[in-house]
């Protein structure tokens, strides 16, 4: 798990960018190395593997 700021599934976007899957809202590890390009105010999605919430972190 990373130090970075996380995002739930649900929650908007505070700024435009390219984000990435930082583990699962449940706890489980998740495999998906997913990444989305986020527009301000853009609601995170679920994992796109696993379709369950995840956390996500801004991409570097």
């Amino acid at each position: 798990m990373s130090k970075e700021t996380r995002y739930k599934t649900g929650e908007k976007a505070p700024l435009p960018g390219t984000y990435k899957i930082d583990g699962l809202v449940n706890g489980y590890v998740c495999e998906d190395n997913a990444m989305v390009e986020m527009a301000l105010g853009d609601t995170f999605p679920p994992a796109p593997s696993e379709q369950e919430a995840a956390y996500w972190v801004k991409a570097s």
